[in-house]
């Protein structure tokens, strides 16, 4: 009983990760219905970037170990979503609204682009942070089998939240969340009435590419390291939440990231590792053929 608490503890920083970064994406994917892959290596490059200027902070501009943080963290928050303003305005809005095949050849460019601008920084070399806040918090004191996180896997777990509950509101609540809506709705109808559907774009994609910056730092600074690679699996995965959600939906979105993380993370504790991605990306496939919604064309 304490093992499966355990893994349920466990999956609570995973499905928070997933949900926040389903969420940023969905804000994009809404106004387009286009895949795009590119979201996820906006995340890994933010977590590369964000542990290359703290290692840079810390060996040559001799900084504390905080300040070097910090000063990682903003140049991936510069790096991130100006990388994604880029993307966006040059790349993304011009092919947003072509063919389907389009927008995913100029998302795997830009993945590319993107993977090997970190590799090439890093020097071909894997960086590392060291272990933070790794302070063990007891949620369950079974003498046998503690159940226990970390303090960053918990703050973690509460700024992954509330990335999603402060966007919501935005969303909901704000003038250009109403402009959102009706874009993301009939963009044709939206620019008869006046909304500047390119700009609504624009802001959504640097929207999404903050809250991937975000996550990004957030994630490495837990889990220490970012593989090169890691930005095209994390794009196909949300994509398909995305794709499963519905655009115009990111809150479902995030629930439904929220689920996918908590089954890879009881997977990995009960099943064979090895197929874990396999089950997860069938299971994905399965559930778009079953939710798959005919929907006008934007």
């Amino acid at each position: 009983m304490a093992y499966f608490l355990q893994q349920v503890a466990n999956a609570v920083p995973v499905a928070a990760l997933y949900a926040a970064l389903a969420f940023g994406y969905s804000i994009a994917f809404a106004v387009t219905r286009r895949a795009d892959i590119g979201y996820g290596a906006l995340f890994a490059f933010a977590a590369q970037m964000f542990v290359l200027f703290a290692g840079y902070g810390w060996n040559h501009l001799w900084l504390v170990l905080p300040a070097a943080l910090a000063f990682g963290a903003v140049a991936a928050l510069i790096y991130g979503v100006g990388a994604g303003l880029v993307i966006g305005r040059h790349v993304m809005r011009p092919l947003a609204f072509s063919s389907d095949n389009t927008v995913v050849v100029a998302a795997l460019g830009t993945v590319l682009v993107l993977m090997e601008t970190a590799r090439l920084a890093s020097d071909t070399r894997s960086l590392w942070l060291p272990p933070l806040l790794a302070t063990p918090v007891v949620l369950w004191n079974d003498p046998a089998f503690p159940v226990v996180l970390t303090v960053l896997q918990l703050a973690n777990t509460l700024a992954f939240a509330a990335i999603v509950a402060i966007g919501h509101v935005f969303l909901v609540r704000s003038a250009w969340g109403r402009r959102w809506r009706a874009v993301s709705q009939d963009r044709r109808a939206a620019e008869l009435c006046g909304v500047d559907a390119a700009g609504v774009y624009l802001a959504a994609y640097a929207s999404a590419a903050l809250i991937a910056s975000l996550s990004g730092i957030l994630a490495v600074s837990y889990y220490g390291n970012m593989d090169f690679g890691a930005g095209l699996v994390f794009g196909v995965k949300v994509l398909f939440i995305a794709a499963i959600g519905g655009a115009g939906a990111p809150l479902r979105s995030a629930l439904g990231g929220a689920a996918m993380g908590a089954a890879e993370t009881l997977w990995s504790a009960y099943g064979e590792f090895l197929w874990r991605d396999f089950a997860i990306f069938s299971a994905l496939v399965l559930l778009l053929v079953i939710f798959r919604r005919e929907r006008p064309a934007p």
